[in-house]
């Protein structure tokens, strides 16, 4: 089943087995290591604020951690929230990030605040939270930083962001809808489109809008795209199934109940599920649709699908699971199912 396409991964480092929330990070760099050996070509850290079931408040530090401790892999952020930050410091982080590790790191953007509305408060404390309208600004200037281009006119024109002789790390800008798609196209960023968040409709033709929008930066020449797609992998397609039900139902608690719960068990998530009404049941169902699930061919096929349905030569794969072992073994059966050139191949 060999595959063109390039794989890559968005780690939302999930806490597993009921552990503490420091094995979230732990488990982060098991699994980019194996995944480095596996043949992925990008790893992305989330960012998440107090959100039971998820540890990863800080992508930049987990980043340069996993650059260090990979040999193969391009490591970056999916994303960092705009809202929390200065448009310079973004800059002189990733700059940073990229002069010590060449040629490896990524910026991934989103307009999102991984938070509530009290942990994005907390984060802005003692100032306002950035309106979300300032987002597109914000990019704009995020990437003038970087590129050292700023506008004559703009006011921090001779603000330089340090090392200036490093290198510049590719700029994408995350989306679950057309929102940024032309923005980004404008700013000559790359586009990342989350097909696993939320339920509603996400056509192929907000990838075309960004592709004729596109404007080439000093970030990319050519227009870029990715698409985000959640999935769990099984020899058994009935446990893939099981297995699937656990990130399913933690978001089916979080948007139906707003509860925040720690990842269920598989068991805990069926025995939930039993509890649900009709009308949250019909959402569980709705939200299962959106995962890619099954055995490797059934998912090599689905996901091979949607990526020429989307015309994109690159998908990011999101796992997450009450069990590491069932993560990894997610990624270990995509990079057979799809031939991946992993460490065995690149030495043959």
């Amino acid at each position: 089943m060999a595959n063109s396409l390039r794989l890559s991964v968005l780690d939302q480092s999930p806490i597993h087995d009921g552990g503490p929330p420091s094995r979230g990070p732990a488990d982060t760099v098991r699994l980019a290591k194996a995944c480095d050996a596996l043949g992925y070509y990008r790893y992305w850290i989330a960012e998440h604020h107090s959100t039971p079931g998820y540890a990863s408040p800080a992508p930049e530090i987990l980043i340069g951690h996993l650059a260090q401790n990979t040999r193969r892999l391009r490591v970056g952020s999916g994303g960092i929230m705009l809202p929390h930050y200065s448009p310079l410091k973004v800059a002189e982080v990733f700059r940073m990030l990229e002069t010590l590790n060449p040629g490896r790191i990524d910026l991934g953007v989103g307009r999102a605040t991984g938070a509530d509305g009290l942990g994005t408060a907390a984060l802005a404390f003692p100032h306002q939270p950035i309106d979300a309208q300032l987002y597109p600004r914000q990019v704009y200037d995020v990437m003038g930083f970087l590129n050292g281009d700023m506008p004559d006119e703009h006011p921090f024109r001779e603000v330089r962001a340090e090392p200036v002789d490093g290198g510049v790390p590719e700029v994408w800008m995350l989306g679950s809808s057309g929102g940024s798609a032309e923005v980004a196209g404008q700013l000559g960023a790359g586009l990342v489109l989350s097909l696993f968040i939320g339920t509603h409709p996400r056509t192929p033709a907000i990838i075309e809008s960004y592709r004729k929008a596109f404007q080439p930066s000093a970030s990319l020449a050519e227009p870029r795209a990715i698409i985000g797609v959640a999935c769990v992998c099984d020899e058994d397609a009935a446990r893939a199934q099981r297995v699937a039900g656990c990130r399913t139902m933690w978001l089916l608690q979080a948007l139906a109940r707003g509860r925040i719960m720690p990842l269920p068990s598989p068991e805990q998530a069926w025995s939930l599920y039993d509890e649900l009404t009709p009308g949250e049941r019909d959402q569980f169902d709705q939200l299962m649709a959106n995962t890619v699930y099954g055995t490797p061919e059934h998912c090599h096929a689905e996901i091979t699908r949607q990526a020429e349905q989307y015309g994109v030569d690159e998908v990011m794969v999101v796992c997450v699971t009450h069990s590491f072992a069932s993560r990894l073994q997610t990624y270990e059966l995509l990079a057979q199912a799809f031939d991946l050139p992993g460490e065995a191949s690149a030495a043959a």
